[in-house]
């Protein structure tokens, strides 16, 4: 028995598939998921979801929403999400530094919190990067 994973952007169904194991990015840390988990419903941050299928790891980016476990079923319900076959780890670093650097540079409130969220998402890539070429 595997679990059904079902990930779900406003404008597209990103990812559908059986795994055998998930990890996600909840709002309170990393939160592994196996077949017969109990029921659950939460937050999820800004970061990559990794998911086994046939012992191997596959990184998806999510982008903050909600997650609901139940009945070795994930539906996940995300702001946006990005697959990935391919990342240079240099250009993802290379965002990473740049996305840092914005961050010291913002001066108002919203530049901040653009600056914020644009620094999450490259962090996100380097660490899908990382599974990737792992």
């Amino acid at each position: 028995m595997t679990l059904n994973i079902r990930v779900i952007a406003p404008d597209k169904t990103v990812w559908d598939a059986n795994a055998e194991e998930v990890i996600l990015p909840s709002s309170t840390g990393q939160l592994g998921i196996l077949k017969g988990h109990i029921p659950l419903l939460t937050a999820l941050d800004i970061g990559v979801m990794r998911v086994r299928i046939d012992k191997e790891w596959q990184p998806i980016i999510l982008l903050g929403g909600f997650a609901e476990i139940k009945n070795n079923s994930i539906t996940i319900l995300v702001n946006g999400a990005e697959t990935i076959s391919e990342i240079d780890i240099n250009v993802a670093q290379n965002n990473l530094d740049k996305a840092t650097a914005e961050l010291a540079e913002a001066t108002t409130n919203k530049d901040k919190i653009e600056a914020t969220q644009n620094l999450r998402k490259a962090r996100a890539r380097v660490q899908a990067a990382i599974v990737l070429n792992s």
